[in-house]
């Protein structure tokens, strides 16, 4: 067989895992794991301690990073997680178009127009009153299992 047979598709996230294992008994209050194929952070954890042949059992309670939607999960303490791969990148406001999608500039001087406006109302018209004012925002992107939301905004100044 020659090398010209093989051919590979051309992947953008080189094959990187969008989850790692983590084991159940180091997952603190403030972490993040996935319940129910979702990312969520912990807002609670409780440890409970079983009978003579049973494992000690992990109670999580967590709040989905991007519906905010509350989901719970038992897991022996011993056992793995997931626990998603969670990034926070900012990113300058260029534009907000008609149809709900924000344009941002990227470092690299490209612009990123995938990206909705947040469903959180406080930040939206936050969003909307500063991009109306001329102000200069900053907008934090959180990324998650391949979903992206923007979670923050920053105003660093006038225009």
């Amino acid at each position: 067989m020659s090398d010209s047979e093989h051919t590979f598709e051309n992947k953008a996230d080189a094959g990187a895992s969008k989850t790692f294992p983590q084991q159940a008994g180091t997952i603190r209050k403030n972490g993040y794991i996935v319940i129910k194929n979702r990312p969520c952070k912990v807002v609670e954890v409780s440890t409970s301690k079983t009978g003579k042949h049973g494992h000690a059992k992990c109670h999580f309670v967590g709040i989905d990073i991007f519906t905010g939607k509350k989901l719970e999960d038992i897991v022996p303490s011993s056992h793995n997680c997931d626990v998603p791969h969670v990034t926070r990148v900012d990113y300058q406001l260029i534009d907000i178009s008609e149809d709900g999608f924000v344009s941002l500039l990227m470092e690299n001087g490209n612009t990123k127009d995938d990206l909705r406006l947040p469903t959180d109302d406080q930040l939206l018209t936050q969003l909307k009153d500063g991009f109306g004012d001329g102000k200069d925002l900053v907008v934090t992107v959180m990324s998650a299992m391949g979903e992206e939301q923007i979670c923050a905004l920053k105003d660093i100044g006038p225009k």
